[in-house]
């Protein structure tokens, strides 16, 4: 499966410029999955302290737009996340869209920060602290969203469950980019599974790209980069079933049996 990460902006023009050119790589690279950043298309409304709704429902609008879009990176799939109105309460909610299936929700972000520059838990409605998995053409996958990579608990999980891929989008700070790959090491070899995930960019640096692709064993595949703000790769889903069954994964499995 050949799988493409990524880092974008979200303003306006700069958006519609590298919009064009990450279609124009998926289409060349005949992706056949591509992980977008954490509410790829949406202003970040969670810089500011308080709950707007007129605010929210232009968002959600100006999302709709770019998400009847997908099918332009003609790829298999796409996996990403958007702001959602579920029974009259904001989420962040993840989706998948596929070629033969259309648009599909997936489960929704549960932990979010409460802080100066992200007051997630003021604009989102925080989800059941379910991590259920998920398919991808051949590739089963869990997703955690941002800042559930630190939900280490799920990996031994996604272990059990075989999964060959954790899936995360972001929005995280360049000043922060060697904390998280650290952390989506850890995903990846706890699990594993590889870890693809891809990022915002931001001009003042409160996001600050790098996406990656991880193998199952943490060795870094793949990222992305200012001058490189796309990458593909074939992953092999057999690579993770082989690593299910090397260290560590087998000593927890002995521990419970």
């Amino acid at each position: 499966m050949r799988v493409t990460i990524c880092e974008l902006p979200h303003e306006g023009e700069p958006l519609r410029s590298a919009w064009a050119s990450l279609c124009e790589h998926t289409t060349l690279a005949q992706s056949d999955l591509v992980v977008l950043p954490e509410l790829v298309f949406a202003p970040p409304v969670w810089e500011f302290e308080h709950f707007d709704s007129s605010v929210w429902a232009a968002v959600q609008a100006q999302c709709n737009l770019w998400l009847a879009r997908l099918p332009e990176l003609h790829a298999r799939c796409v996996i990403g996340t958007r702001p959602a109105t579920i029974d009259g309460k904001p989420f962040n909610e993840g989706f998948m869209w596929s070629l033969s299936s259309g648009f599909c929700s997936l489960r929704s972000k549960c932990f979010l920060p409460d802080e100066p520059g992200g007051w997630e838990a003021r604009w989102f409605t925080p989800a059941g602290r379910v991590f259920p998995t998920y398919s991808a053409g051949s590739l089963k996958f869990g997703l955690n969203i941002c800042t559930e990579l630190w939900a280490l608990d799920t990996y031994a999980e996604y272990a059990k469950q075989r999964v060959h891929a954790v899936v995360a989008p972001r929005a995280t700070a360049a000043a922060t980019t060697n904390k998280w790959l650290s952390v989506g090491t850890v995903a990846a070899v706890r699990s594993g599974a590889f870890c693809l995930s891809s990022n915002r960019v931001h001009p003042d640096g409160s996001c600050g790209g790098v996406g990656w692709i991880i193998s199952p064993v943490g060795q870094l595949l793949g990222s992305t980069s200012p001058v490189a703000p796309f990458c593909t790769l074939e992953v092999d889903p057999a690579a993770s079933v082989a690593a299910s069954k090397t260290y560590p994964r087998y000593v927890f499995e002995a521990s419970v049996s």
